[in-house]
């Protein structure tokens, strides 16, 4: 899956109701990539990881817990391309989420659940890219 892919997918599963943790659209994309060949499943994954790496940076997460910091990306992303790319050309961007506690864990296991509905079995998910807090250390030098 490539990144258009990726950013088409999360727009195509954006529920029209209110939607504030994203438990709906990581349901509707769980449910899609449960549809999909495996490779769809891990490609997905991988972007994620790519774009939650993206967003570990210092000018975005220096007040919050690493879970606080991780969840608040989550959200970032749930909220489509459009919100992702201000956000990297203008971090002041990020601030509402932060201070709003927007969070969008849910989204984080969307791989996995539709892994284990195409396989019977739980990932071991290992992707290029962590997206855990403070793994980007380039985002977080100096």
């Amino acid at each position: 899956m490539n990144e258009d892919a990726f950013w088409q997918l999360i727009e195509d599963c954006r529920p029209t109701a209110p939607d504030p943790d994203a438990e709906l659209l990581a349901a509707a994309v769980a449910e899609c990539l449960a549809q999909s060949p495996l490779s769809t499943v891990t490609g997905f994954a991988e972007q994620l990881s790519w774009a939650l790496y993206r967003l570990d940076r210092k000018e975005y997460g220096h007040n919050l817990s690493g879970d606080g910091f991780l969840y608040t990306r989550a959200a970032i992303v749930a909220a489509g391309r459009t919100v992702f790319d201000s956000v990297l050309q203008d971090p002041a961007a990020f601030a509402p989420y932060a201070t709003d506690l927007i969070w969008a864990e849910s989204l984080l296991y969307t791989p996995d659940r539709a892994y284990k509905r195409i396989t019977g079995e739980e990932w071991d998910r290992d992707t290029r890219y962590s997206y855990e807090s403070y793994s980007n250390a380039e985002g977080w030098a100096g």
